[in-house]
């Protein structure tokens, strides 16, 4: 990988319309919402550019701030928690189909995860979601530390904790 990468805000400046993952849902959300939603505080959106052509854009993902029902997290869990509980979610994460298989969306993953780990030193956030559309992105998930939800087989979950020892601190507060 190059190391002129950068993760930074969509803006205006990037080519939005040219890009394309594969999926036309992904696609459509970036090029017709994603502006959108961070205009109005509704979730934010970062893409993965090579500074040598920082229009074009490699990858990107959307997070935004979501609350879960503790009856939806793994039982081993659910008693550490009240009913209601607040949590980041990466709600898209996609590659350029010219661009997939090189990491880029690990290299996404792992920035979300230390956004997250950052904004609970702040505020409270009890870890990380995703939504795995498919048997193929749960196991990606999986070897990153997120668990499956009980009785919601798409829905993956890595409590802060986890997210804070694989980055080698702790999230004392």
């Amino acid at each position: 990988m190059s190391s002129s990468l950068n993760i930074e805000p969509l803006t205006k400046a990037h080519n939005r319309k040219a890009f394309d993952c594969g999926d036309e849902a992904l696609n459509h959300f970036l090029q017709r919402t994603a502006r959108q939603h961070m205009d109005k505080g509704l979730s934010k959106t970062f893409v993965l550019i090579d500074e040598g052509n920082s229009a074009e854009i490699i990858a990107y993902m959307t997070l935004v701030v979501c609350e879960v029902l503790a009856d939806d997290i793994p039982h081993q869990w659910k008693n550490k928690y009240p009913r209601r509980i607040p949590a980041a979610k990466l709600a898209k994460l996609a590659v350029a189909v010219d661009q997939q298989r090189k990491g880029y969306g690990e290299m996404l993953l792992i920035d979300a995860m230390q956004k997250t780990l950052y904004v609970s030193n702040t505020m409270g956030i009890a870890g990380l979601f995703v939504d795995a559309k498919h048997q193929q992105a749960k196991a990606y998930y999986h070897q990153f530390g997120f668990i499956g939800l009980p009785e919601q087989l798409d829905k993956l979950f890595i409590p802060i904790s986890t997210i804070a020892k694989s980055f080698g601190t702790t999230n004392e507060h």
